[in-house]
């Protein structure tokens, strides 16, 4: 549990960052909380020549709440989502995620971007960005922006590029919305996790965005349940259940030593419908 030796250096601006992983290239790893990144070196998985520690870039760290749009610094952390009150009425799903992840140790290191940079199939929030229609903010070469859908490519595997920074994250805010996960009992990453937004009109589910983690390989939409959703009564819980139904269907559903792939896909039914009805509670 000793990581291979390597050399660490501290960044004071998103443009030295850059410059500093264009200088060492693959060797090269952004140092936020560490809380994703860390582990693994411990284990030899990831093992860089240096690290490069953003953790003390200011502009990265703030929350901007504004009517239209909700704007999360990269470096903000899992803490500061939790207890953010105007996160907990506005963008719900989010805050249900900070509060559930990890223990008190990760919740006031980690980082969102960091966590979400990291593209752990089992994490808790590729899911609710999937579901908020969230757009991350990238620095390299160019500022750039990338929606949610296509951010998450697979296990590990982000749009990142080399030399690129996640700077920020936005979305329009989403009072009806909501994440509850399935987690496991030693390091509480997500067996299974849904989160849910819907847009509900007249009593009626009008659309809905459900996104699946720690299920498959990547972060995934559930897009079969999306479409039954619509046209259903917010009160009839028998058809939200039905509609829930299949929930991991058309993914490839992980399998190993603690849950299989049978378990993981019934248990993505049961957290899709919990997590609908969470969220029309806050309708």
């Amino acid at each position: 549990m000793i990581p291979a030796k390597f050399d660490y250096v501290r960044a004071e601006s998103v443009a030295q960052a850059h410059a500093l992983l264009m200088q060492y290239g693959e060797e090269a790893k952004l140092l936020a909380g560490g809380h994703s990144l860390i582990p693994m070196m411990k284990l030899r998985l990831a093992q860089p020549r240096i690290l490069i520690d953003i953790a003390r870039i200011a502009d990265l760290a703030r929350i901007e709440i504004a009517p239209d749009r909700i704007t999360i610094g990269a470096l903000v952390r899992h803490a500061d989502l939790a207890a953010n009150e105007r996160l907990q009425g506005d963008a719900p799903a989010l805050w249900d995620a900070a509060n559930e992840l990890g223990d008190a140790q990760v919740r006031n290191r980690g980082t969102i971007g960091g966590a979400c940079a990291h593209g752990d199939p089992a994490a808790d929030y590729p899911a609710v960005m999937l579901a908020l229609d969230a757009t991350f903010v990238i620095e390299g070469e160019r500022r750039y922006e990338v929606r949610a859908d296509d951010f998450f490519r697979g296990m590990f595997e982000t749009a990142l590029g080399p030399g690129d920074v996640l700077t920020a994250i936005t979305f329009a805010p989403a009072r009806s919305s909501a994440y509850v996960k399935l987690h496991h009992p030693a390091s509480h990453y997500a067996v299974a996790g849904v989160a849910v937004k819907l847009d509900v009109r007249d009593g009626t589910i009008a659309a809905a965005r459900v996104a699946l983690t720690g299920v498959g390989f990547t972060a995934a939409r559930a897009a079969r349940v999306e479409a039954a959703l619509r046209g259903v009564a917010t009160t009839d819980m028998a058809a939200i259940r039905a509609a829930c139904s299949g929930a991991a269907d058309g993914l490839e559903v992980r399998s190993d030593a603690y849950a299989s792939a049978a378990y993981r896909s019934a248990m993505a039914d049961v957290f899709a419908a919990r997590a609908v009805e969470r969220a029309l509670g806050r309708a």
